[in-house]
């Protein structure tokens, strides 16, 4: 039977989703604990990788066993042993076709950001901007990545299938001025290695005045030539949130 399961992190502690050798990762805790209450080895399919301290507040991964399991108790199982920083909110039975990556249809990312100093209690999980930013030119930037772009330069992935060509369904920012803190969602239809920090970074260079406002713009063109932006805004700021199926 195959099952998908979605499941929450805090990813301070890891480096990053995809399993690596001899560091700490979401897919090998997960992987080693169930590989330990079914004994036998398991191997998971997540629905995208997410970089060191990138957390996730909604991520589907499959897996496949060949014997018939109690899922409410196999979830249970998995949440007494895993990490307290990583939970599995739901397990399910689907065909056997069904593929956690090869499935989706879109993601939902958001990035906090606090235009202020450091907050002692919320640092794991925004990003703080000591310095000035015009709120409404970073608004009127961030904006510019609707739509159907090639991110060839907002991306350090070294090949693409579909030549770095996405689709970005909405950029929605919402401001509480009272603790200056941005909340920007993004819903699109696939992103690859880095591309939201470094979106969220180069519309913070303009809005910071180290740009033109054409910056981004100018790095979503038509042009030959690729040029990876150079700014790449903090992992810590950035969540999963979703994934369409």
């Amino acid at each position: 039977m195959r099952l998908l399961c979605q499941c929450s992190y805090k990813g301070t502690n890891y480096q990053g989703w995809q399993i690596q050798n001899d560091s700490p990762t979401i897919e090998g805790k997960i992987e080693e604990v169930l590989s330990t209450i079914l004994n036998t080895e398991i191997k998971i399919y997540g629905s995208g990788r997410t970089d060191a301290g990138v957390h996730a507040q909604k991520q589907y991964f499959h897996f496949d066993v060949d014997k018939v399991v109690d899922i409410d108790r196999l979830r249970y199982s998995a949440n007494c042993l895993l990490p307290k920083d990583i939970f599995i909110n739901s397990i399910k039975e689907v065909p056997s076709d069904f593929h956690a990556r090869y499935s989706a249809k879109g993601k939902k990312y958001t990035y906090l950001m606090r235009l202020d100093e450091r907050n002692v209690f919320n640092y794991e999980f925004e990003t703080n901007v000591p310095y000035d930013v015009d709120v409404n030119l970073l608004l009127k930037s961030l904006k510019q990545f609707e739509g159907t772009h090639n991110f060839q330069d907002f991306t350090s992935k070294e090949e693409d299938e579909d030549n770095y060509v996405r689709t970005i369904f909405s950029v929605e920012v919402s401001y509480i001025e009272q603790v200056k803190q941005f909340m920007v969602t993004f819903h699109g239809n696939g992103f690859m290695r880095y591309q939201i920090r470094n979106m969220v970074g180069a519309a913070l260079a303009i809005a910071s005045h180290k740009e033109d406002e054409n910056y981004i713009t100018y790095h979503l063109s038509e042009k030959k030539q690729r040029e990876i932006v150079p700014y790449k805004a903090p992992a810590e700021g950035l969540f999963l949130v979703d994934v369409n199926y």
